[in-house]
Parts: C-alpha cells; sequence; structure tokens
C-alpha cells in the first residue's frame, strides 16, 4: 500500500530558497532564508538555544517548549514553529520565555532517572540544556519510571526510562528513512517510543540506519560506541567506503579503535543521513582474520601459504614478474585495479600497468557492473557518468526507477526517494521483483529479467503515440530520431508488455506518468546493465529522456546511475581499463598517447588490452602467465566460478592486495596485507560525479600498507620511479593530463569541498548538471539510439525452468568481506533464495527447507525463503557468503558491447534437497 503523502504545511524545502529575511536575535543584526524558523536563526547567529523535540531534518513539533523566545516584546512563542519575518526582533533571554522554558525542562527533568543527568554533554542535548539554564534538579517530584531497557539489538540500544517521547526519532524514520518503523505508545506519563508493535528491537522492521540514535536528545537511543564515558581521541571526517552513494562520515577514534561512526550534517549527499553499513558496520577494521604481514608460498600452489617480510614479498612479486614480462612480453601479465581504492591508487595502478609492465591489460570491477552505463551514457550523451546532481531529485515531480533496489543497495538513494515520493512526487517502479519502493510507487511494471529493451521501447512508442515529445528540443538537439520512430513502429504497447511478460495495463500508466511530468528523473542500476544487451538497456532507457528533453536542460533531472562499490566510477574514470587512459582518453589516438607517454618517460603501449573476462580466457589458453589482483574476490564475484578458478591455476603467478584471505587470495602465490578506506588519503568520485576527500581515521593495523604505498615499493624493486610520492601529487599529475579534471586537487577540495567533474580548471566550479549548452558528442547532439529487442544469453527451457536474479541485501555489501565480519551478520547470519510460495508448494518446499539450485555449469545448495516479492518461476539471491558459492552458477554471457558478464538471467533448476 502506498504510503500518504505529508501535509504540505510541513514539507521541508524542495527548492532552494534565495529570499533571505533581515531581524535580529538578541540585539544582533540575522539573515536567515525565507521560511527558516527562529530557532534555525538563532542557532545560526551563534546562540546556544535549545530544541529537545527539534532536528533541522524533520518537520517542526514545538512539544518540548524549552525553545521558548519573545518577538516584538510579546508572549513567549515556540522558536522551532514560528517562521522568521522581515524585521521581527527576538529576545532569547526574554525573562518571561526563559522562565517557562525552565520550568518545562524541570518538568521533563523530574521524570528522568539520575544517570540521565550524568551523560557527557557532548552526546545528550538535555544535559546541555540543564546546564544552559542551570539545573541540577527538579522542583517536581513524583513517580519515576522502571521500564526495562532494549539491548537486543547489535547497533541500537532502547533506554525506556531516559525516553522525553520528544518524537524525534519517530519524525526521522518516517521522513528521512521513510521506514515508518517507530511510534509513540502509551499515554500521558507513560508515553515510549515502541518498535514495530512493541516487540523486541531487533524483530522491528527497523533497517539500522541509525537516524533514530543520531537524533535522540537524551541517550534512550544510543549505540554502543558511545556509551562509555571515557573521551573520543579524535574525530575525521572522511567518505564512506561501502556503496556508491558517497556519503560523509565522522569517524570517532578512542584507543585507535573506531568508537563509532556518524554521518555528517550538512553533507551533501546525505545531508546527516546513512545507513546501516556506513553507521555501524566497522568492526572489521580489527577482524581478528585481518591480513597484518605479506603472505608466500614455498613451492608453489600446493605449498601452504606462510607470512613473510615484506622485503621477501616484494622481491618476490618484483622477480617473477620481470621474469615473465622479459620472457613473454608484457601482454602475458594482466592487472585487475579496484573499486574500494581511492581514485589516487587506481591511477597509480593503471601507470605501473603501462609503464612498469608494458602492457594496456588493465581492468577494474566496472568491467562487471557498469561498463554498459560507461559506454551507453558516452554514446547518448556524450561522458561516461550521470547527468545531473542528486541534489535535483528534489525537484523532481516524476521518478522511473528501473533494474535498481535503492532502499537495499544504496539506502539513503532509497531514503531520498521516499521523501519526494512523500512531498508529492509520482513514482514508477520497474522491477522483475516487488521490491520495498513498489510499496510507494504509482506503478508497478513487473517485467521479465532481460526485457528491458522491449519495455524502454514500448513506453518511447507511447511517448511519441501521446503527444509527450518535446519536438523543439528533438528538432534542435538530438539525432537519430527518424531512426528511432522506425523502429518503434515495432513496439505498440501490446507487444512490449508481451514480450516483457507484463499486461500492457502499467506500461501504459508508466508511459503516461513519466510523459505528463514536468521534471521527471530517471534512477537506474545493475538490473539495467548486466545483460548481454546491457549496453542496449542503457541506450534505449536515456531515449526517454532525450525524447522528453529531460535532460541537459533546466526542465528536467536527467539520467542518474548508481553506481555499486564506493569508486567504481573513480576507477574508471582514473584509466584502469584496457583502452582508455584517465579521463576516458582512447589509448588508441596518436596525440593523447604521446601526451601521457611524454610525462610519464616512458611508451604507452597503443594497442588495447584485455578486458576482465577476455583475461581468465586468455589465462586458460596459455596466453596470460600472471595475474595481479587488487582489492577484488574475482573467485566468489565473478560469473562462472569454475572458469576463474581455472584461470587462476592456470597462471604462473597470481598477486593480491587485500584486507582478508579472500577466496581469490586462497589462489594467490603472493598476498599483500592492504589498509581499508578507514585507512587511506585520497579521494573517491561517487554515482554523481563528486569527487570527495578521503582521510584516513585509523593507522593500518600490523604491517598492512595502502594500495598506493604497495605499488610504489614493488615499482622500485622493478627498477622503475612511478613518482607522485604522495597522493595529492598522483592526483596533481592526473590533473595534467586529463582536461576533465584539471581543476581537481587535493588543496582545493581541502578548502571547497567536494567538487563535480568535470572541472577544467582551478577557477572553475565544477559542471554538476551537464549539457546546458550542448552535448559533449562529436556533433554536439544527444543520440537517440534505434535498438531492437533481442532475448538474453539464456533462456529457461525444461531441464531449466526457473530464472535467478542475483542483486544485494540490505545489510551486506559485494562479497561481504566486511560486512560478515560485523555485527550486520546478526541481522542476516545466512543466504538463502528467495522463492514465491506457490513455486515452493509445487515442489514440496517449506520456509527454511533446503534446495539445490543447478545451472548449466554448476549446482548450489540454499536454504529458501518463501517471499512473493520474487514472481513465480524465479529465484533471487546474493554472492555475500563464500559458503553458498552463487557465482558458481551463473554464466560467461556478456553484453555484447562492453563484456559485462549477464547476472540478471541465469536459468536454473530446483530439486529439494
Amino acid at each position: 500500500m502506498r504510503r500518504t503523502k505529508r501535509d504540505p504545511g510541513v514539507l521541508r524545502r524542495i527548492l532552494p530558497v534565495v529570499a533571505m529575511i533581515r531581524l535580529t536575535v538578541d540585539g544582533i543584526p540575522v539573515e536567515a532564508a525565507e521560511g527558516s524558523s527562529i530557532l534555525a536563526a538563532a542557532r545560526a547567529a551563534g546562540t546556544d538555544l535549545p530544541g529537545l523535540c527539534f532536528d533541522e531534518r524533520v518537520s517542526p513539533q514545538g512539544s518540548c517548549r524549552v525553545c521558548l523566545v519573545s518577538v516584538d516584546g510579546g508572549r513567549p512563542v515556540t522558536s522551532c514553529t514560528m517562521p522568521v519575518r522581515e524585521g521581527m526582533a527576538v529576545r532569547t533571554d526574554d525573562p518571561r520565555a526563559a522562565g517557562a522554558a525552565r520550568l518545562a525542562l524541570e518538568l521533563l527533568v523530574s521524570e528522568q532517572p539520575e544517570r540521565a543527568l550524568r551523560i557527557p554533554a557532548d552526546r545528550s542535548e538535555l544535559v546541555r540544556a540543564c546546564q544552559r539554564f542551570g539545573i541540577t534538579g527538579s522542583q517536581f517530584h513524583g513517580s519515576g519510571h522502571a521500564r526495562d531497557v532494549d539491548r537486543s539489538h547489535p547497533y541500537v540500544k532502547l533506554d525506556r526510562d531516559l525516553c522525553i517521547a520528544c518524537g524525534r526519532c519517530v519524525r526521522m524514520c518516517a521522513e528521512v528513512q521513510g521506514t515508518f518503523a517507530l511510534s509513540m505508545a502509551g499515554r500521558g506519563f507513560d508515553t515510549v517510543v515502541v518498535a514495530g508493535t512493541g516487540e523486541e528491537w531487533i524483530s522491528s522492521p527497523c533497517v539500522a540506519c541509525g537516524g533514530c540514535v543520531d537524533t535522540c536528545p537524551t541517550g534512550a537511543l544510543a549505540e554502543p560506541g558511545l556509551l562509555d564515558p571515557a573521551p573520543i581521541d579524535r574525530a575525521t571526517t572522511t567518505t564512506c567506503g561501502y556503496c556508491g552513494v558517497g556519503c560523509s562520515l565522522r569517524v570517532h577514534v578512542r584507543d585507535e579503535q573506531v568508537a563509532a561512526i556518524t554521518p555528517v550534517h550538512g553533507a551533501p549527499v546525505n545531508r546527516g543521513h546513512a545507513c546501516v553499513k556506513g553507521r555501524f558496520a566497522y568492526a572489521f577494521t580489527r577482524s581478528r582474520d585481518r591480513l597484518t604481514t605479506p603472505l608466500i608460498r614455498e613451492a608453489g600452489r600446493d605449498s601452504p601459504l606462510r607470512p613473510a617480510t615484506w622485503e621477501e614479498a616484494l622481491d618476490a612479486v618484483a622477480d617473477r614478474l620481470t621474469a615473465v614480462r622479459d620472457r613473454y612480453g608484457g601482454e602475458a601479465i594482466a592487472m585487475i585495479s579496484s573499486a574500494r581504492a581511492t581514485n589516487e591508487e587506481n591511477y597509480l595502478a593503471q601507470k605501473f600497468a603501462r609503464t612498469v609492465l608494458h602492457t594496456n591489460n588493465i581492468d577494474n570491477c566496472s568491467r562487471l557492473c557498469h561498463s554498459p552505463s560507461a559506454a551507453g551514457l558516452t554514446a547518448s550523451f556524450g561522458m561516461a557518468g550521470g547527468t545531473n546532481p542528486f541534489d535535483d531529485l528534489d525537484r523532481a515531480d516524476c521518478i522511473l526507477v528501473a533494474g535498481a533496489n535503492p532502499t537495499e543497495a544504496h539506502p539513503v538513494i532509497g531514503a531520498r526517494i521516499k521523501q519526494r515520493v512523500l512531498d508529492g512526487a509520482r513514482l514508477v517502479v520497474i522491477d522483475p521483483r516487488r521490491i520495498d519502493l513498489v510499496g510507494f510507487a504509482d506503478v508497478h511494471v513487473q517485467a521479465r529479467p532481460g526485457s528491458n529493451v522491449a519495455v524502454f521501447n514500448g513506453i518511447a512508442r507511447a511517448l511519441l503515440d501521446n503527444g509527450h515529445v518535446d519536438q523543439t528540443f528533438v528538432r534542435e538537439r538530438t539525432s537519430g530520431f527518424d531512426e528511432l520512430t522506425e523502429l518503434l513502429r515495432d513496439y505498440p504497447l501490446d507487444r512490449a508488455a508481451h514480450l516483457a511478460g507484463v499486461d500492457p495495463t502499467p506500461l501504459a500508466e508508466a508511459a503516461r506518468l513519466y510523459g505528463s511530468a514536468r521534471t521527471p528523473a530517471i534512477v537506474y542500476g545493475l538490473g539495467i546493465t548486466e545483460h548481454t544487451h546491457g549496453t542496449d538497456g542503457v541506450r534505449t532507457l536515456t531515449n526517454l529522456a532525450i525524447l522528453k528533453g529531460a535532460v541537459g536542460t533546466l526542465d528536467g533531472c536527467g539520467v542518474l546511475t548508481l553506481r555499486g562499490q564506493n569508486n567504481v566510477q573513480g576507477a574508471s574514470d582514473m584509466g584502469a581499463l584496457p583502452d582508455l587512459l584517465p579521463g576516458y582518453q582512447p589509448i588508441t589516438a596518436p596525440r593523447i598517447r604521446t601526451r601521457f607517454s611524454r610525462a610519464w618517460g616512458v611508451e604507452v603501449p597503443e594497442r588495447p588490452g584485455l578486458r576482465i573476462l577476455d583475461m581468465f580466457a586468455a589465462a586458460t589458453t596459455g596466453r596470460l602467465h600472471a595475474l595481479y589482483v587488487i582489492g577484488e574476490d574475482i573467485a566468489q564475484t565473478d560469473p562462472d566460478t569454475r572458469r576463474v578458478q581455472a584461470a587462476l591455476a592456470a597462471c604462473d603467478l597470481v598477486v593480491c592486495h587485500d584486507l582478508f584471505l579472500s577466496r581469490t587470495a586462497e589462489h594467490a602465490d603472493v598476498v599483500l596485507p592492504a589498509a581499508s578506506f578507514l585507512e587511506k588519503d585520497g579521494t573517491f568520485v561517487n554515482f554523481e560525479r563528486r569527487v570527495q576527500r578521503v582521510h584516513p581515521a585509523l593507522p593500518s593495523p600490523g604491517e598492512a600498507k595502502t594500495d598506493f604505498e604497495i605499488l610504489h615499493l614493488l615499482a622500485q624493486r622493478m627498477d622503475a620511479d612511478l613518482g607522485c610520492p604522495t597522493p595529492a601529487d598522483a592526483m596533481a599529475e592526473c590533473a595534467s593530463l586529463t582536461p576533465t579534471f584539471a581543476g581537481i586537487s587535493h588543496d582545493r577540495l581541502d578548502q571547497e569541498g567536494p567538487l563535480h567533474w568535470p572541472c577544467r580548471g582551478p577557477d572553475q566550479p565544477g559542471e554538476s548538471r551537464l549539457y546546458l549548452d550542448r552535448f559533449a558528442t562529436p556533433d554536439g547532439r544527444a543520440a537517440l539510439a534505434a535498438r531492437p529487442y533481442l532475448p538474453p544469453g539464456e533462456q529457461p527451457d525444461q531441464r531449466f525452468p526457473f530464472l535467478l536474479v542475483t542483486g544485494r541485501r540490505l545489510p551486506h555489501y559485494n562479497s561481504g568481506s566486511m560486512s560478515r565480519r560485523t555485527p550486520d551478520l546478526d541481522l542476516s547470519p545466512r543466504e538463502v533464495l528467495d522463492l514465491h510460495p506457490d513455486d515452493a508448494a509445487r515442489l514440496g518446499l517449506a520456509d527454511g527447507d533446503l534446495v539445490e539450485v543447478t545451472s548449466r555449469r554448476d549446482r548450489v545448495t540454499f536454504p529458501v525463503s518463501l517471499t512473493d516479492t520474487v514472481a513465480r518461476g524465479q529465484v533471487f539471491t546474493t554472492f555475500a557468503f563464500p559458503d553458498r558459492p552463487t557465482n558458481a552458477l551463473t554464466s560467461d554471457c556478456a553484453d555484447t558491447t562492453t563484456g559485462c558478464p549477464e547476472y540478471k538471467v541465469t536459468a536454473v533448476a530446483l530439486r529439494p534437497s
């Protein structure tokens, strides 16, 4: 059921407010944005006016009464609910207002246990308010609370006796997170927050975003890391290293360990919000099985890995790489760089491959997820990134979410989409599963996996038929319209719906909602790209934005592509690709290659290198002899696991950097202990092309080193100098060679904050919204694509009648190497296979039973979870648990343009185990 929209009277600001109001606070002139509250203006003026029920991220309530002020000498008013107006005179020290506020605060204190006022002031707004008024006790006396403490959740502790029923947590859960898991129960003195229906917190619908903990003014909701009264040693601001949203986080450190992580209020991307992984899942940094020393094998793969010194390990790698390069040439070596590494580390990795190993055989995991985005967006618009800033979502009146499950894979994005829907935007969801956002959607197109091109062609045809095409925009700023129109003759809604396995009605409604919108936005994910025809899916999806004139203009919110890992955008931006140098400059262009060769002092190879799947094929056929893997667990995350294992076994040398002994590390000859994102200096690029700083909050454990340090040390062992002694120097060198990043530097980011690329000079602000003047294609026009629907690489048949779709679940991230080493494991302790109840009944399976899943390549056993979120004939799971090697099932079918694997369509059979 769709949630009720919020009362427009309490809607937060949707568009930037430019009108400023002048007033005075305690005689001091203040300017405040029109529509803001007196409390916000007073705090901006430096007044520590308390407001125990107030949080600027949620709608005001005015219930605690401790923010009372006088206006123009009149009676006291609640400053959190009263908007500013021109010329008003506010007094926060008015005796009547201050006296009434003090009485209200003493009433609250009278209900609190003594321990409430013993909480450190920096962790309790209630304590700070009492200090402001000089309150150490209360003149009111009555019954106290004796309610229990709920410690059932690994991250959230509820001390009910400390609850003052301010409602901030409830509003945060509803208005910011959009989960509606919390409510107030009881009446009067007995009112208290409850989760779900009042059961233990761990059993509630809470998604552990931490918003309730972050907003609680008393410590009633708290996290274990901040309960220790010992002081925090330091706090460091950095960028989250989980998904590609790029949330700004504050890392609080005590005794060289993370005590807590909190979201940065006012941060441009997350605005003081976070998710369960970024907020709480940091225990992996000091996991007992963290790699802290290099490991090498003495005599071949059959011998065990043993601890070694850095000198031994680096010498072994340098000697063996040199031997392979000198005997077979650089093309016998391949490197897989990391979407978890910083931009500077990826820049150094591709430079190492090209100048030290003398090969273009370098790729990164964007090949396996968003390479169709890079190819498709470049072909359509001219650049390999999303077209608009995330903030543009705030003005979207219709959001089309296709092939993405943001509430689980990108929770901060999912929450913002919910906010917009609650504020009045329409929502279209196109996905094979009934994901969480479907409960907020106006229409759900539950298309068959692999049918994206048919769906988007059908919607495009409906846009044409119903007059929803911006003819002026198409005529003046696009190419390919006639060819597309001709193709779309074959895609009336009835045929498109038939190809997609859906009823025509929701498809028509999706076209109507998107087509009639004034400022529509498209948000898409791996459900569009990870297909045999993934690039065609991106091209036909971008057709919709082009036909509407909703990209490259102020009248639309463009196309946002949700990136999976924290720096999957940046890894490609930095040139960790076999055919492209930094900034997507083609390796085959002599002028560009010459510029890099001169700067690096080494001739850059001219022939494009191998893509990841081609590396595996080359290894098994004897053409590739050494594989160097940085921070990727290819033996768990890449498709057709047996093929990957065979490739690793065929190589003379396998080297990997990682935090833990991964499945890939188990096949390696040398394993080098790497630093995590919390221990690094550099930058990441998020899904909206925003370049953000990463600062080290912790020292690396043991002898672990950053990838940046490792590459430098290895190059030195191979008698090479990579230059760029620091990450800042690496970014500076990249900027000097790459017009897209010419204006980006560490110093500038530290002074000004994040910048969007392209940023073409130090005096340029960066382009958050692209193509307002012209598109970056050769002719300056957006290119419409006439792409026919073609079936996926695998089809179900009598032997393999089910379709397996893979993706992510909220508590875990990618291979799970980090999240499984945190209390997130308590939230999701094992992998399951989602199965429709009707299919389960036909197979004789009950919830929790084991089922053997067989594909054309392998078989894996899963416990089943019965749910109607999957369609009949389809199953869903992830690959976060090594004991359930999902990718042993997936195929090596790949996008015909980019080589991106078809993770989203695997034909399987099910048999009770």
